[in-house]
């Protein structure tokens, strides 16, 4: 008898059913992809309400006729800007901003690189001449502009009183465009070449010194090394140093409007920046759309300024030596 084997299907193996994710499964998995944008997000918050939106809202101010008390007005478009443009005070203002920054910040940049060297040197009680750059940052802006409006005084100043001494007539401070454009520039740098030295200290120190150690074996002096080793490799420490002076500079408000015991930038505008311009054209005049429209050709100002410096310190450094 003979058998015949017969051939049974296999059971088909049934997969195990999904495993559900638990609500505690689905949190962790909804905190590892939001977490990295919630602590970012502080900054964009901050950024948003404190920079990006008073710069909209301005530049929509400015496109209106817009007065203090009766608040917005009907559509102007660039009227606001055209009557900027073509007063007399924008383009005086304009020229005081530009004096004043130039005379501040070139020789602070200047320095302040040069005083961040000395604090790099081998000096005796480093943590106090470090500090001690840095008191005057400290010192309030109002501080500062009483003590130089008097050091500055046209009739009994300090300074007229020492140049008097070697036969040079007095200087007015006070009435003349170029030497009140110097003694504001004075009161920046006494603030800020501290504050700046102290930057560039630190990108100092951050230097290799086996690159001092080479250039010392091929024969370099300290003068050689500060200009051939130094200030290459403070390039990116000088693009960020001349970009934050150039903003701080063409916004100088508070050492100019304490120059005298008016803040309207002298009699005749003498050293009237375009930030004092702003704030009476909001204040005094109750024209908030003009304000406005200032404060964006400010911003321009400051950022074509700002790129045009860029370009220029990324052409005058010193390149790379390729191997």
């Amino acid at each position: 008898m003979s058998t015949t084997s017969t051939l049974r299907p296999r059971a088909e193996t049934a997969e195990p059913p999904p495993k559900r994710i638990g609500f505690g499964g689905r949190l962790s998995r909804w905190d590892l992809k939001l977490s990295p944008y919630l602590y970012i997000s502080p900054f964009f918050i901050l950024f948003f309400v404190t920079g990006l939106f008073p710069l909209v809202y301005t530049g929509w101010v400015a496109v209106h006729d817009w007065d203090l008390i009766m608040g917005q007005g009907e559509f102007v478009g660039a009227k606001n800007f055209t009557d900027v443009l073509g007063g007399r005070d924008f383009w005086k203002a304009l020229g005081n901003t530009f004096s004043i920054f130039v005379l501040s910040s070139v020789p602070q940049v200047i320095a302040a690189i040069t005083i961040a060297a000395l604090l790099d040197a081998n000096l005796r009680a480093k943590t106090f001449w470090r500090m001690g750059v840095l008191l005057p940052y400290v010192v309030a802006p109002v501080a500062v502009s009483l003590i130089f409006s008097n050091l500055f005084a046209d009739k009994y100043g300090l300074i007229n009183s020492l140049i008097g001494l070697v036969g040079i007539d007095p200087i007015a401070w006070h009435g003349e465009r170029l030497p009140s454009h110097i003694a504001i520039a004075t009161m920046v740098n006494f603030r800020w070449t501290g504050y700046n030295a102290l930057i560039f200290l630190a990108a100092m120190q951050a230097i290799p010194r086996d690159l001092y150690e080479q250039a010392s074996i091929d024969g370099a002096g300290k003068i050689r090394q500060f200009f051939s080793v130094t200030v290459p490799m403070l390039r990116p420490t000088i693009i960020f140093i001349v970009i934050t002076s150039t903003i701080g500079g063409l916004q100088i408000f508070d050492e100019a409007r304490l120059y005298d015991q008016f803040g309207r930038g002298g009699a005749d505008g003498q050293w009237q920046t375009l930030t004092i311009l702003l704030y009476e054209q909001g204040w005094t005049q109750s024209n908030f759309g003009r304000a406005s429209a200032t404060a964006v050709l400010l911003f321009l100002i400051i950022v074509v300024i700002g790129v045009i410096n860029y370009l220029i310190i990324r052409l005058i450094s010193t390149p790379e030596v390729k191997r």
